[in-house]
């Protein structure tokens, strides 16, 4: 069976949403939504959003400068400029949409600091920003008539035809469907679970990334992972729970493993350095003091105000035995976000036509080699208004038919051997984990290489397993190829 869209839009995050609501309200609009609706990265993120917005003390060329230097200045200017200078539109947008910021007693909105920025700009809804923005979003879709959402469907393959693009769905049931659209928008999130560990989702396995590289698009800076210095680390979980970096920018000390404070040895910023320069000193610091143990202590606060700046963290933390208002809390690095991707224009269009890319899975350019924190938030919102005016701007020269790919899911075959995710994760963890080790991806790379030509070539079933092997694997081998280099 199959169904035409206009546009299908291939995640449910915050980039997927927004594009969906900026779409003119006459196309047909189908969202795939892998797992859960609620289950994203962007649903995660802690902090909050970066802008300036009615900031009499900030303005957008400080939050560029912030931006570069964070990036190691291998940013795309144009991009970040953008990215700066529409913030407040967006940012005011998602407030009239319902989204709510914490404020000052006077009214005004609260803004915080976090690593890298020089001003106060970060609104945030306590410790839980993403989740406020993408339930917020996903209320209003779900308002829409012309959207349909598809939950718990897994995109299994994407094929360019003459009149746009097709993809084979795999729906909650089991059974399979063909969706055709003129326009698609990969929407589809980081890369987190290629690692062992990782602060990302279950949905974040490279899927877009990797239908984009099999149809020709343009991959771009795969390489460039963040890890996120203060992941709390219970040395068991595969999905480490973040300590946002909001926590330093009110104040908390990294400590070493004798509960020293240590960061004056690597950087003048301190804790407020950005992401990528604290984990290279956590790292640095581990080789010196022989020791994985490194702390995060913010006790000596007042801990009421810790309980209701950080309600979520302070409760996580606690269901994990520790008391952030009494103790210092176990932390290491842990991969974060994504900052390459599926490289676009300032539209979001991808090198193939009508395909566009927003939010984790895209490079725009504007993170650099590291990003600025809470700028991802940001990011997702402009950058998918662009990919949305943009197709609208095109509709007088869309096709009025559909063109069907066609698509074999060879059920029935094997299905694929068991350890292909796990092998390929450990082997990424160890050879690109915060500080690369070129020798071990060499032969890390070799291997991942004859893993993926097995299974392309292999006929295996295309169930989940298959799609989220393939494309846990095809990272690996794009970022262990770039690594070498």
């Amino acid at each position: 069976m199959s169904k035409n869209y206009d546009v299908i839009i291939a995640g449910c995050g915050a980039a997927g949403l927004y594009a969906a609501i900026n779409l003119p309200k006459e196309l047909n609009i189908l969202i795939i939504c892998k797992r859960d609706l609620p289950l994203c990265n962007s649903s995660l993120a802690q902090g909050g959003i970066a802008g300036v917005y009615n900031s009499p003390t900030d303005n957008i060329q400080y939050h560029q400068n912030d931006t570069l230097i964070a990036g190691s200045f291998k940013n795309n200017v144009e991009a970040v400029h953008t990215l700066v200078s529409e913030a407040a539109q967006d940012i005011e947008r998602i407030i009239e949409l319902g989204v709510e910021f914490d404020k000052n007693p006077d009214g005004t909105y609260h803004r915080t600091l976090e690593g890298g920025h020089s001003h106060h700009r970060i609104f945030h809804h306590a410790d839980a920003t993403g989740k406020e923005i993408t339930s917020t979003l996903l209320e209003n879709v779900q308002q829409l008539s012309n959207v349909t959402i598809m939950e718990n469907t897994m995109m299994c393959s994407v094929k360019q035809t003459k009149t746009g693009y097709s993809a084979l769905l795999k729906l909650a049931d089991d059974s399979y469907e063909t969706c055709n659209c003129h326009f698609m928008i990969m929407a589809t999130g980081g890369i987190g679970r290629v690692y062992q560990f990782t602060t990302n989702s279950a949905i974040a396995t490279g899927d877009g990334i990797t239908f984009a590289y099999e149809m020709g698009a343009k991959i771009k800076n795969l390489s460039y992972v963040q890890f996120h210095p203060t992941a709390f680390n219970n040395r068991a979980t595969r999905e480490c729970f973040l300590i946002s970096e909001a926590v330093r920018g009110e104040g908390a000390y990294l400590l070493n493993c004798h509960k020293e404070r240590f960061m004056h040895n690597y950087d003048e910023r301190l804790e407020l350095a950005p992401r990528d320069v604290v984990s290279h000193a956590i790292i640095l610091e581990s080789r010196k003091q022989n020791s994985t143990d490194f702390y995060l202590d913010i006790s000596y606060k007042d801990s009421e105000f810790l309980k209701k700046r950080f309600p979520m963290i302070y409760q996580n933390l606690l269901e994990q035995g520790y008391d952030m208002t009494k103790e210092p809390v176990p932390i290491f690095p842990c991969q974060h976000y994504l900052m390459g991707g599926i490289d676009v224009d300032n539209n979001s269009e991808t090198s193939l036509p009508n395909l566009y890319a927003c939010g984790e899975c895209s490079h725009t350019g504007v993170h650099g080699s590291n990003r600025l924190a809470s700028n991802s938030l940001l990011e997702a919102l402009v950058f998918s208004r662009h990919a949305a005016n943009s197709i609208a701007s095109r509709l007088a020269d869309a096709p009025k038919d559909f063109e069907e790919a066609e698509f074999d899911p060879h059920i029935g075959a094997p299905r694929i051997p068991k350890g292909v995710r796990t092998e390929t994760r450990k082997i990424l963890q160890n050879c690109y984990f915060v500080i690369p080790d070129k020798k071990a991806a060499a032969a890390g790379f070799k291997r991942v290489k004859e893993i993926r030509e097995d299974l392309l070539s292999g006929g295996y079933f295309v169930d989940a397993d298959f799609v989220l092997a393939k494309s846990i694997v095809t990272v690996a081998y794009i970022i262990l190829g770039e690594v070498m280099q």
